[in-house]
């Protein structure tokens, strides 16, 4: 036993014969390389994308036979205070994955074992439909049974507002398979003429794949229009960030700063939105400042500042960029008192 448990997950489950793949599912739908995987079981390096301070992230059994299912695991773990992950619960789960590998042997449901695991969690529908494509087209399967659909209604042929027969999991497959330039070139002309709630949904499937230069522009037009009306929906406004958060960080970063301008800037949804989604842009010092400035204004509560600065700060890229404006000499005194308020708190 103590052997097995000086071993890391993924050195555990490759012993078994099969390769396994890794999947964030905290802030987006996206693969992550084994090889910094290994790392942070490791404790060599912090999570890359932490949320609520932990790693929230799916682990793929590969199997070894075509014709079995692979074995999935949804896992959440707790994160000390440099976004490491503990020891201790790496062995306590590598114990739990050793039983699930004896179930497994004995012809019996390897889940089992893990389904009263404290470390697991049950995605949201929208997250799993996204994981569901994202991994569907990693695996080299065919997409759901509604792709069809939804490519028919993306074309525009059954009418825009026939949009409450378009499948959920039909617009994450294709987002999901976005390089296909025919999938590219479909998205890039239904953009322009979605009703908004069509757009926010494939919005929330988009936000999980790097648009391609033509459907990146597509989107920051219809973000442009939608600054233009003063009655545009912080939702939608919110929605069309995270579309655009894998962008080119020069276009990602004009369109935060438009958002910015306006009064539902001060929307919780769209500042979430940019901590959540879009932080890649607020690598921009000025940037980064003048969203801070708005976060600590006097139209935002004190607690949405509290927690979009403290996940901006568990970000390994993003934490000494951001203490930096927070310390900064040209901070107004409202950002240094809700600073404070934070330190404090």
């Amino acid at each position: 036993m103590n052997r097995q448990i000086s071993l890391t997950l993924t050195e555990f489950l490759e012993s078994t014969g099969s390769q396994v793949r890794f999947y964030d599912l905290g802030r987006r739908v996206n693969a992550l390389p084994k090889a910094l995987f290994l790392a942070f079981e490791r404790a060599e390096l912090a999570y890359p994308y932490p949320m609520q301070q932990k790693a929230w992230f799916a682990m793929v059994q590969e199997p070894t036979d075509t014709a079995n299912e692979p074995v999935i695991w949804f896992l959440r773990l707790d994160l000390d205070e440099q976004g490491k992950l503990v020891q201790a619960t790496r062995d306590y789960l590598i114990r739990r994955f050793i039983e699930s590998a004896a179930r497994q042997r004995q012809g019996t449901d390897p889940g089992e074992a893990m389904r009263d695991n404290p470390y697991a969690f049950a995605p949201r529908e929208d997250k799993m439909a996204n994981f569901h494509a994202v991994l569907q087209r990693d695996l080299g399967l065919p997409p759901s049974q509604y792709f069809e659909h939804a490519c028919d209604y993306l074309s525009g042929r059954p009418g825009w507002e026939q949009w409450s027969f378009v499948g959920y999991q039909g617009l994450a497959d294709i987002a999901a398979r976005q390089e296909d330039p025919a999938l590219a070139a479909l998205l890039t002309g239904a953009i322009p003429h979605l009703p908004d709630e069509p757009l926010i949904a494939l919005s929330q499937c988009l936000e999980n794949h790097p648009p391609a230069p033509d459907l990146a522009r597509a989107l920051n037009e219809r973000l442009g229009s939608a600054t233009q009306d003063a009655a545009a929906r912080p939702v939608l406004l919110a929605s069309l960030l995270r579309a655009l958060s894998l962008a080119d960080p020069a276009l990602l970063g004009s369109a935060v700063l438009r958002v910015l301008e306006l009064a539902q800037a001060s929307d919780p949804e769209v500042l979430a939105a940019i901590a959540g989604r879009c932080w890649p842009a607020l690598r921009d010092p000025a940037l980064a400042h003048h969203y801070l400035e708005r976060l600590a204004s006097d139209e935002v509560e004190g607690q949405l500042f509290t927690h979009c600065v403290s996940d901006l700060l568990r970000l390994p890229e993003m934490r000494e960029s951001i203490l930096g404006v927070l310390r900064s000499e040209n901070r107004s005194s409202r950002l240094a008192t809700a600073f404070d308020r934070l330190l404090s708190g």
